[in-house]
């Protein structure tokens, strides 16, 4: 699979052997084993050191065997070439499978297609397509690339249009922060499903019942499209102060007792109490954990921060994994 075979035309006669995301959960040693199986989210990082340690959380990671990790993209495209370059070092220099983020703030249909060929340049036909965040301010205006696409469902039908392409999208159990109302947000999901993505990964979230309604909302919409797996995504907390910030730019919430809880643990000093905090954090991944398995959620995606240790202590409790100490 070249750059050329895929740059600006259909190429729909290539064909990748690499596995879609919903192959990889529904047959991996864990599914088989009777365990969910589990994935992990990294970030591109921003220096030496932070790219030092993602690769000891990786090497973590694939000792322990996640079905997919996946690789974010800042907004506007201000990680792509880091994004792009250490995407491909997943693919070609580890076991894992990785999913390559892809947005289409900021860019051109041109660039789009460029990327793409570059992730293909790589052996990487796994692609999570979303929308993105305006740069600068994530709650901002949403301007249109004036020679781009206006959303997520037109950046499927691309990115499809392309090759052997496997996308995914992006879910929110709380309904999308610009969607008027959780029915418009339903639509707009299901018509990303229509286009042709294959599964969808939530937001963070962190009341299960949440998950389970947005389950419900799009099966009642559109039977065929809710066969398809909603992966939802966990995120233990280790910092309030880091939590509230991730929250912040997703346009998310804490449940009121839980930022309570988690308020009362950091205390009101001049730093908070991470290891109160941490333990609380865990906990509460851990019991979210437990409810999604018992719902038949059909994969737990978690937000790493490109550290293993604490979504290892959660795989622990959960008794799929001995815990990490990265």
């Amino acid at each position: 699979m070249t750059f050329d075979a895929v740059r600006g035309r259909n190429s729909a006669g290539w064909e990748t052997q690499t596995p879609s995301i919903v192959d990889r959960i529904s047959s991996s040693e864990a599914s088989k084993s009777g365990r969910i199986p589990f994935s992990v989210e990294f970030s591109p990082p921003r220096d030496a050191d932070a790219e030092a340690r993602l690769w000891r959380a990786v090497r973590e990671f694939e000792r322990l065997g996640p079905a997919f990790v996946s690789m974010t993209y800042g907004a506007g495209g201000s990680t792509r070439d880091r994004t792009v370059r250490v995407t491909g070092r997943l693919a070609e220099d580890t076991t894992l499978l990785p999913v390559a983020h892809l947005t289409a703030v900021g860019h051109s249909i041109d660039e789009l297609r460029a990327m793409c060929g570059a992730y293909a340049d790589r052996g990487i036909s796994n692609i999570l397509v979303l929308r993105g965040d305006p740069p600068g301010d994530p709650l901002g205006e949403w301007v249109k690339h004036p020679d781009g696409v206006e959303y997520a469902e037109e950046l499927v039908r691309l990115v499809r249009d392309m090759g052997d392409f496997h996308v995914g999208v992006a879910s929110f159990p709380e309904g999308h922060y610009r969607a008027p109302d959780l029915e418009h947000d339903t639509k707009y999901l299901v018509s990303k499903l229509r286009a042709g993505a294959e599964y969808s990964i939530t937001q963070m979230f962190f009341d299960v019942d949440d998950y389970l309604r947005l389950r419900d909302r799009v099966v009642a919409y559109d039977p065929e499209q809710g066969e398809k797996p909603i992966i939802p995504e966990i995120m233990p907390i280790t910092s309030l102060r880091s939590a509230r910030r991730s929250l912040e730019l997703s346009g998310s919430k804490l449940p009121a007792a839980l930022e309570e809880r988690l308020t009362r643990a950091a205390g009101d000093g001049p730093e908070e109490n991470r290891a109160a905090v941490r333990e609380i954090g865990i906990e509460v991944a851990t019991e979210m954990s437990e409810r999604l398995i018992a719902e038949g959620a059909p994969c737990l995606h978690f937000i790493t921060l490109n550290f293993a240790r604490a979504t290892g202590e959660v795989l622990a409790n959960l008794g799929m994994s001995a815990s990490t100490s990265v």
